[in-house]
């Protein structure tokens, strides 16, 4: 793949995820906002294009830390990695950084009161990844297999109550760009995951547990919204094509 100005992030990130930690650097959202193009990104946010390229290049011809080539998965593949890996991280760290920031407001909130923001936008978040999961792991994956199942079986596919699977896809990405939202208003308060001064272990503890929390979720929602979403779409449209 040949970088030029007229690719977006999300195209360059999903055939190479190792170009995250470039955009990552830059402040590029390559998730929520993986549609932009390079041309787009650099002219609002004044970086050298050229500089960006070369950057992306060098990364990509890098043979260290090589990555899994996700987008040559098949469907029900990356649907039950998603599941497997980053729904069961999400459900297993969430109540522990429940815990750690709670005894921090209960401990720090007086001297650090951007830590009740902290939480509460952190409670929100959990709450509704919790809902957003669930209709992935009920509704949509499911469907998801269903094609894939009957494209390699060669059976027809009777359509779902939803209509077009870009139904739900468009519901889902509403809900991951509010998910990257609340976790820039996290980063801001606490000032890119940089603990205090006067921060205890606990304290410098679930700073990085949260820094960890939204680059997994980075990955999670790029997985979907650059990879499996636009693959599921193409697959249901080679069913109308049959139909």
């Amino acid at each position: 793949m040949e970088i030029t100005p007229k690719n977006t992030i999300g195209e360059i990130v999903a055939d190479d995820f190792r170009t995250a930690a470039t955009f990552s650097k830059y402040s590029i959202d390559f998730c929520c906002k993986g549609h932009r193009t390079i041309e787009e990104v650099c002219k609002k946010r004044a970086i050298d294009e050229e500089l960006l390229i070369a950057e992306i290049e060098r990364t990509r011809a890098s043979e260290a830390n090589q990555s899994f080539d996700y987008k040559t998965w098949p469907l029900d593949l990356l649907t039950d990695y998603i599941e497997k890996t980053h729904h069961r991280y999400v459900k297993e760290k969430t109540p522990v950084i429940f815990q750690f920031l709670n005894k921090l407001c209960n401990v720090h909130g007086e001297r650090h009161p951007e830590l009740f923001d902290i939480n509460s936008l952190f409670s929100a978040s959990a709450a509704d990844l919790s809902a957003h999961m669930r209709k992935e792991e009920v509704i949509l994956f499911p469907f998801i297999r269903k094609m894939k199942t009957a494209q390699i079986k060669g059976d027809f596919l009777e359509m779902p109550h939803f209509g077009t699977i870009e139904n739900p896809i468009a519901m889902m990405k509403q809900e991951h760009n509010t998910e990257g939202d609340r976790f820039k208003k996290i980063a801001a308060l606490t000032n890119n995951y940089s603990p205090p001064a006067d921060a205890c272990n606990t304290y410098k503890v679930t700073f990085a547990m949260l820094e960890e929390f939204e680059n997994d979720l980075h990955k999670h929602i790029h997985m979907e919204n650059n990879i499996l979403f636009p693959k599921a779409i193409n697959l249901e449209k080679k069913f109308e094509k049959v139909s």
